[in-house]
């Protein structure tokens, strides 16, 4: 058995471009797993093995390594920044027990990084901190430290300060041993010094240490009260404490460096080792029923345990469909037999392989705390639990947004529809943020994701990774229909074709629900005047309706249905009859009870340069954004807003043009608000003048 307290399951997550993936090149080349570091801007990085990232310097999907680092095992995921990809890394976070969230030095707290903290805590994902890139102009640690306890709200514990700034940043001083740490400028992780703090810089780290193990010693009392009578806590001890505070999400234990010159990476692996969880450490996966509610019992992280173990990413390489597994319990060996308690089908284990980026390396068996891939797995999707067949249990399951885009694609010659097909199912097993319907009436393929982005890059793994030429129409919005009045109607089906005939009465009130409730149906009736079993008829009719609104088609949400009363006949009243009563009384009703078209609003965070604010607010307001605040930063502004999707369709190569290719930005889906009646008009124009074609 493996001793688990040598294992660290982590994440490195941040803001495009606060270097990651590069942060990921040089854990791997100190940690001996390669031994030529690959640079992200040469489109050589390790963890960035498609095609799209290494032309785009970006990272699209999260990518597993394991390394080793004194004697303890790594399992590292390298996910992505861009907004467009959040799911790889709620999902990688869902099955991480510690991060490092990388911040740039001169960037610092960016749009992303919001988002990526914000789903860390709800995962209550320990983390310690690595502001990098403080050899780049306009780099300022100190500055990052305080926007990381303003913006994020979040406590940072300060580890080591940066020797020197900018051009002349050549390491760092560790608090805890009072120890400077300075490399050389041969680039290499490995030629370092280790001496006395510069004499200018003794003041200031007294202060910050002191700092430090105040915050440190606060977790254990008898501690704190001899640090009172001035004693000071042995290293051993304060590094206890650290660790506790670290796991209670009580502060972040705070690192700065420079990946790309290969300065202040050990300590950072040094940090993970000692203050990030391992497996026994964290609070363990609650099973869930059928429905989804917990039962009270958890995966207990035991290799002697039954098999819990969570499928997280789908992933279709030049091998073959791989699954990636997150053990919580018990052990998963090559030959066995798994129970997919979504599906109820049981699976047999092929192979079992450990990750490096898109290499890998055969496993016999893998227990408890372990990130593994397994080849060739049928019927398994994201979120799906696999656990041992006599002693089933279902994990927490993952919930993923709804998509707020659509375009849609057809093959550019015939042939190409069952290839496309192919290529498109296997990329919704890979992407669950990633959806696509057929038109019934035009028999167009619709592919609808969470941006421009997102969809850009399917278009382009389509047309390069399967050789599926497609054609691509404009992006549509994803729009929502709902009503505004409260309405109280009847509507009767008769139908009379000699033989038995169909009849169903009802009446009913429809009005609008609270927003995000969806569709809810009640009953009120009593008496026997719509008999029960009717009643689950009525709402299905109505439900399926919901799919399609009165203005433009598009789905109706957040509207209420209450049955009142009716009437039946003994001979020709049927659920069928009752369904298509309500299916006559949506239609009906619905355009008296004030129906409108909702729009996606998405929240818009934009940096820019200090002297582009004006244009950038000005052309947020002509796209019908309400501006909701500003902060002045180091290197420039950051404005926050909302603004109707329809608006921000090409805003990249607008805000780029605008700001002399500085400015950049990130959104995401916030709500759905009533349209105004200008564009509702347009929308319903469109609509019609589409079905007129069909």
């Amino acid at each position: 058995m493996t001793d688990l307290t040598k294992y660290r399951n982590i994440g490195i997550f941040a803001h495009v471009d606060a270097g990651k993936t590069t942060t990921t090149e040089r854990i791997l080349k100190l940690t001996g797993k390669i031994h030529k570091t690959g640079e992200v801007h040469d489109g050589e990085a390790t963890t960035d093995f498609m095609e799209q990232e290494a032309e785009r310097g970006i990272t699209i999907q999260s990518a597993a390594v394991s390394c080793e680092w004194d004697g303890h095992r790594m399992n590292i995921i390298d996910t992505p920044g861009h907004v467009d990809f959040t799911i790889e890394v709620y999902r990688s976070l869902k099955v991480l027990d510690g991060g490092v969230g990388v911040f740039c030095g001169s960037g610092g707290v960016e749009p992303q990084s919001e988002t990526n903290w914000r789903y860390a805590n709800e995962s209550g994902v320990s983390r310690v901190i690595f502001v990098n890139k403080l050899d780049r102009m306009g780099a300022d640690f100190y500055r990052v430290v305080d926007q990381v306890e303003n913006v994020l709200d979040a406590n940072p514990l300060v580890m080591v300060l940066p020797i020197g700034t900018e051009d002349e940043f050549t390491g760092v001083v560790d608090l805890l041993t009072r120890k400077a740490y300075i490399w050389d400028d041969s680039g290499l992780p490995e030629n370092y010094t280790v001496g006395d703090a510069p004499a200018d810089m003794v003041e200031k780290m007294e202060e910050y240490r002191e700092k430090l193990i105040e915050t440190a010693v606060e977790q254990d009392d008898d501690l704190m009260e001899a640090y009172l009578e001035g004693e000071e806590p042995s290293l051993e001890d304060i590094k206890r404490c650290i660790r506790q505070g670290t796991i209670k999400l009580d502060f972040f234990p705070t690192y700065c460096g420079s990946a790309f010159k290969n300065k202040g990476i050990q300590l950072v692996l040094d940090a993970v080792v000692d203050y990030l969880p391992n497996p026994t450490e964290v609070k363990p996966q609650p099973e869930t029923d059928e429905d989804g509610n917990e039962t009270g019992k958890f995966a207990i992280v035991d290799p002697n345990g039954p098999l819990r173990a969570l499928a997280f990413k789908i992933m279709d390489d030049r091998f073959g469909a791989l699954t990636f597994i997150r053990i919580y319990s018990g052990q998963m060996n090559k030959g066995d037999t798994v129970l997919n308690t979504f599906t109820g089908k049981t699976e047999r284990i092929g192979r079992l392989v450990e990750m490096q980026a898109d290499d890998r390396i055969e496993l016999t068996g893998s227990q408890a705390g372990d990130i593994i891939a397994v080849v060739g797995m049928k019927d398994v999707q994201t979120g799906h639990t696999l656990c041992d067949p006599k002693n089933p249990a279902t994990l927490e399951p993952m919930v993923f947004p709804e998509p707020v885009i659509s375009i849609a694609v057809s093959p550019v010659d015939k042939g190409g529809s069952e290839k496309m097909g192919i290529a498109i199912g296997k990329m919704i097993k890979e992407d669950p943020s990633f959806r696509v319907e057929t038109d019934e009436d035009s028999g167009e393929t619709i592919l609808k994701g969470m941006g421009e982005l997102h969809l850009d890059i399917k278009i382009d793994i389509l047309k390069r990774t399967h050789g599926v030429e497609v054609s691509v129409g404009k992006p549509q919005v994803a729009y929502r229909e709902t009503i505004t009045k409260r309405l109280e109607d009847s509507y009767t089906h008769k139908k009379q074709s000699g033989g038995s005939g169909q009849f169903g009465k009802i009446d009913y009130v429809i009005e609008p629900a609270e927003t995000g409730e969806g569709f809810s149906f009640e009953s009120k009736v009593t008496g026997g005047n719509v008999p029960r079993e009717y009643w689950p008829a009525v709402e299905k009719g109505f439900k399926k309706r919901m799919d399609k609104g009165v203005l433009a088609g598009y789905p109706c949400v957040d509207v209420k249905v209450t049955l009142l009363d009716g009437g039946f006949h003994a001979v020709d009243s049927s659920a069928v009859a009752f369904e298509l009563a309500a299916n006559g009384a949506y239609r009906q009703s619905m355009p008296k009870a004030g129906a409108q078209i909702m729009e996606p609003i998405m929240k818009v965070d934009v940096f820019t340069p200090d002297d582009h604010v004006g244009d950038v607010i000005g052309d947020l307001n002509r796209r019908r954004g309400m501006i909701k605040s500003q902060d002045i930063g180091g290197a420039g502004v950051r404005i926050k807003a909302e603004v109707p999707l329809s608006e921000m369709f090409g805003y990249i190569g607008d805000l780029r043009t605008m700001t002399s290719g500085r400015g950049q930005f990130s959104m995401e889906f916030v709500h759905y608000l009533p349209c105004p009646r200008n564009i509702s008009e347009e929308v319903i124009k469109e609509a019609k003048e589409r079905d007129a074609k069909k």
